[in-house]
């Protein structure tokens, strides 16, 4: 089988499963988010919550699997999807709280599928749902890391949402930062989204100021080349009503004299002989 038709299929197969996993991963994070907003949740909903939260990792194992079969270069594939990668591996390696973190990169790529291919004129819905998507989940995360450690600043959600806005921002107040290893990680790929999101947002404005530009000069330029045809349809028809009337010059011969004179080169002879007379 060809490496194209290979393409194709795991195409198809990724166009399929869009929708399903992206449902997967939205209710991937709803099981991921109670048990940090709700602390005081009763032993049988953390643990439902808990058994939520595999099985939809296993549900992105399950699509990682069926993808790397489907690729006819499995190498480069997996070259080119680590995160993918290490969303399913790692957390397997060694199940701590740090590792479940990996497992919100799910719910990021899964929904980027669908906007990876999208024009620029969607980037900017794109990165304002995704700018909202890494700010929520940030501030879970960074919760889930530091409640409960000594010296915590970032002990309610509210703190934690205000945290990551400022940090994803690249303001930084100040106010509030995290103590805990953990949570300075996700600080980290916090700040480093925000250098990235803010240089797409950079990236796009630039884009469309260029582009109208662009188009105001191309109007512009449209209008003055229908003036110009304009003023070429009335000279045009000048010069048939001129040559109706005879009174066209040839392009080579001498200019004719105006209606109703005599030579074209000299005063009337009439006028001529009346001012010898004089």
């Amino acid at each position: 089988m060809s490496p194209l038709q290979d393409d194709r299929r795991r195409h198809r197969w990724e166009e399929r499963a869009e929708w399903p996993l992206t449902a997967a991963a939205v209710l991937f994070l709803v099981a991921y988010a109670v048990p940090i907003l709700v602390p005081d949740l009763p032993r049988g909903w953390s643990v439902a919550a808990e058994v939520t939260g595999w099985l939809l990792w296993a549900v992105f194992a399950v699509d990682l699997v069926v993808r790397l079969v489907l690729s006819e270069d499995r190498g480069h594939f997996l070259l080119t999807h680590p995160l993918d990668v290490a969303v399913v591996v790692l957390p397997l390696l060694r199940p701590l709280r740090p590792l479940r973190l990996l497992r919100l990169v799910a719910l990021l790529s899964a929904l980027n599928r669908h906007a990876a291919d999208s024009l620029r004129g969607r980037v900017a819905v794109y990165v304002a749902g995704a700018t909202t998507l890494v700010v929520l989940v940030a501030a879970l995360a960074v919760l889930d890391a530091e409640r409960g450690a000594d010296g915590a600043l970032i002990t309610t959600f509210a703190d934690a949402v205000w945290w990551s806005v400022t940090t994803v921002s690249t303001v930084g107040y100040g106010d509030l930062y995290p103590v805990t290893n953990t949570g300075r990680g996700v600080a980290v790929g916090l700040m480093v989204t925000g250098v990235a999101l803010l240089g797409t947002v950079t990236a796009s404005l630039a884009s469309w100021l260029i582009d109208r530009v662009q188009d105001v000069q191309e109007e512009q330029q449209t209008a003055r080349r229908r003036d110009v045809d304009d003023l070429r349809g009335q000279v045009a028809a000048l010069q048939a009503v001129l040559a109706e009337r005879g009174e066209v010059p040839d392009a080579d011969g001498p200019v004719p004299p105006a209606a109703g004179t005599g030579r074209a080169d000299g005063p009337q002879d009439g006028q001529e002989d009346g001012r010898r007379s004089r």
